[in-house]
């Protein structure tokens, strides 16, 4: 995967590109500020941006959005030394498909980057229970435990959204990804709740909501 790596530290930037370049993964640029990143996002078109927060000038948060308008086709992992639960909504609310923590081994950084390339959200253990409460204390609405707790943080967010009738376009507008993504989301959440249709998918989750 082609990776653009955006942190205002020079060492902990050099660090990330020495780790990935062993990996998977073609580091071809890093950034130190969010302006830049928006421009090298644009310009050198990565399939994955790591982007850290908190950066003098615009912030990752503010980059974020602008990032994914900037290239569209690719998926942003927010790492940062410390989370909390607004920043980590704001991220999701702006289209990362990864929140993780700098306190993460490095092995673990590097298998959670891969399986963005999969598909699938890279989410620190302490930063996905957060987003998982978060998303259950929705109400009616939400996600019961006994559905959530068996899907991804973002298969849970696209089972919401189909569950406000969008169609796979609107979905992956909504969530900054490409209908691709959103098809391989769709096929793992209906296979890990044992249904063949969005249909049934949605069955079952108003069944465990009145349970």
């Amino acid at each position: 995967m082609r990776i653009l790596i955006v942190d205002d530290h020079p060492i902990t930037r050099s660090a990330l590109a020495s780790l990935l370049s062993q990996s998977d993964f073609t580091v071809v640029g890093e950034a130190g500020d969010g302006e830049s990143a928006i421009e090298l996002a644009r310009s050198l078109r990565p399939q994955l941006v790591l982007l850290d927060l908190s950066m003098p000038g615009l912030s990752g948060l503010e980059a974020l959005p602008r990032i994914r308008e900037a290239a569209p086709e690719c998926e942003v992992v927010v790492l940062t030394a410390s989370g909390t639960e607004e920043s980590l909504l704001s991220a999701i609310r702006g289209g990362a498909a990864g929140y993780l923590l700098k306190s993460e081994p490095p092995e673990r950084i590097v298998q959670f980057l891969q399986g963005v390339g999969n598909g699938e959200a890279a989410l620190s253990g302490e930063v996905a229970r957060r987003l998982l409460e978060e998303v259950r204390e929705g109400g009616t609405r939400g996600v019961p435990d006994e559905i959530a707790s068996s899907l991804s943080a973002r298969e849970v967010e696209v089972l919401l959204l189909l569950d406000e009738h969008l169609s796979t376009e609107e979905v992956a507008a909504r969530l900054y990804i490409s209908e691709h993504t959103v098809r391989s989301h769709v096929k793992s959440l209906l296979r890990k709740l044992g249904v063949s249709s969005r249909r049934e998918a949605l069955e079952a989750l108003n069944q465990a909501r009145a349970a």
